[in-house]
């Protein structure tokens, strides 16, 4: 059993990765935002004997040196993560997504973790120049968000080169499930759609390769619990790609309403930094992390819509 420190542990894919973690025997460290309620988010509530819980802030280094202390390794997960808002305040996603990655790798070294997870994104590609990409492929700063990722992946590929530091990137692909805030496209959809058939939308054409979040967090499990090549980065995906209008047919027929679809402006990225596909190729995370993602979108979507539900959570504007 390990002693893991998790960052962005409050978060949609931070907390499932925290309850996994649990679920396969380790002991959790959970390193959540400062925020002046004492809140937990997500994991607000949930208690465990293997669970302890810390407030914080990566962009501070002493404040994650603090709290690392007596772990054994690292999930990375903290991170600003909305592309539209990066285009209003790109200062704040350095300071999170790049200072905040070197304060963790940087404590992670102090204290001699054995395996240190900085999770990475499909948009470090932009839009790729062929399908299905593998890791391999170029790396594109198509938006400030994806900018501050591929310097996140860089530091970390650099702490493993430089300081032998065993770091793993993990690439998720467009996670969704229950949890997830209405800044991303499946939880808006079906958010509108649960109040009628008005639904407001950006670009219907761009194509996603959607991961549900619990197969993403087993993810995270596996990295946490291998031995990979320091600097090695997988990507996690299925394999399919999906067009948004696909998830709206989708929602619609699950929740048996004809969508009355209305273009919205605001939700539309500047032409130049739209990624207009995403589709991974799996096989390295089968091959190094035994992974694969197990659920449908069908089935993964089916059950977004009854955690919606019985969360009631809906959405009648729109969230940058």
């Amino acid at each position: 059993m390990s002693k893991v420190f998790v960052t962005g542990a409050n978060g949609f894919i931070g907390s499932h990765v925290v309850e996994a973690l649990l679920s396969a025997g380790h002991s959790v460290h959970a390193f959540c935002e400062y925020n002046s309620n004492g809140s937990f988010g997500w994991l607000d509530g949930f208690t465990h004997p293997e669970l302890s819980f810390v407030l914080g802030d990566v962009r501070d280094a002493g404040s994650v040196e603090r709290a690392m202390e007596g772990t054994d390794c690292t999930a990375h997960l903290a991170a600003l993560i909305a592309i539209p808002y990066s285009y209003v305040a790109p200062r704040s996603y350095i300071d999170t997504n790049v200072t905040g990655t070197m304060n963790v790798l940087e404590a992670a070294r102090k204290y001699g973790h054995s395996n240190v997870v900085v999770t990475s994104t499909s948009e470090v590609y932009g839009t790729p120049d062929s399908v299905p990409i593998h890791e391999s492929h170029e790396l594109k700063g198509q938006s400030p968000y994806s900018a501050t990722k591929i310097a996140a992946d860089k530091l970390a590929e650099a702490w493993a080169k430089s300081f032998e530091l065993p770091v793993l990137i993990l690439r998720p692909f467009n996670t969704y499930g229950p949890r997830q805030s209405f800044r991303a496209v499946i939880p808006t959809i079906i958010g509108q759609l649960l109040l009628g058939p008005s639904l407001q939308l950006g670009s219907l054409e761009t194509k996603r390769d959607f991961t549900y979040v619990a197969d993403t967090a087993l993810a995270f499990v596996r990295a946490i619990e291998s031995a990979v090549e320091p600097g090695t980065v997988i990507q996690l995906g299925t394999g399919r790609t999906v067009s948004v209008a696909d998830v709206v047919r989708i929602v619609s027929d699950q929740l048996g309403i004809v969508p009355e679809l209305e273009l919205s402006e605001e939700r539309l990225r500047p032409a130049a930094s739209e990624v207009q596909i995403l589709l991974s190729d799996p096989k390295r995370a089968k091959e190094q992390l035994g992974w694969t993602a197990s659920t449908s979108l069908e089935d993964g979507l089916a059950k977004s819509i009854s955690w919606m539900k019985e969360n009631r959570r809906t959405i009648d504007r729109y969230v940058i």
